[in-house]
């Protein structure tokens, strides 16, 4: 397994993996990563973005995974941890964990604090993120685009 930034071949292959994933957890509408606009674009998005970078988990030579940092508030040094998301045959194999840990790792490295949005359906995020010592929050923070998530994380970096 290698876990790589992401480049431009890399997009499809990660657009149909986030879509898949969340059209089988009824999640495929407005107000998640279903309807970002940059979701087929994700190597030049993050590319063209400061202190940010998606990340891309590549199995027997096929996407099966990734995950995203990006500014969310860089006057109160704030980041976003953005679009992780596995292929159901890579769960369980604790990949989620090497995701985070090369994602954080970057955003230590910038941001003071890491912000992230999820749904409270997904019980296995919720619990990774809380053993990364992610914190929940009571509501999100301003400037959140992902109206239909409702629960929201915080964590400060090293």
């Amino acid at each position: 397994m290698i876990i790589r930034t992401i480049e431009p071949k890399d997009n499809m292959h990660i657009e149909s993996l986030i879509k898949r994933s969340l059209e089988a957890l009824n999640l495929d509408r407005k107000g998640t990563a279903y309807t970002d606009p940059q979701l087929g674009s994700l190597a030049e998005y993050y590319a063209s973005i400061d202190e940010a970078s998606y990340w891309v988990a590549i199995q027997n030579g096929e996407v099966v995974g990734g995950i995203g940092i990006a500014p969310f508030d860089k006057k109160k040094g704030i980041c976003e941890l953005q679009k992780l998301y596995l292929h159901p045959k890579a769960q369980g194999q604790g990949l989620s964990k090497k995701l985070m840990d090369v994602a954080l790792t970057f955003a230590s490295q910038h941001y003071s604090h890491c912000y992230l949005e999820t749904h409270h359906s997904l019980t296995a995020a919720s619990s990774l993120y809380e053993r990364f010592e992610f914190k929940p929050l009571p509501e999100p923070i301003s400037g959140s685009e992902h109206s239909a998530m409702d629960a929201w994380y915080l964590k400060r970096l090293s």
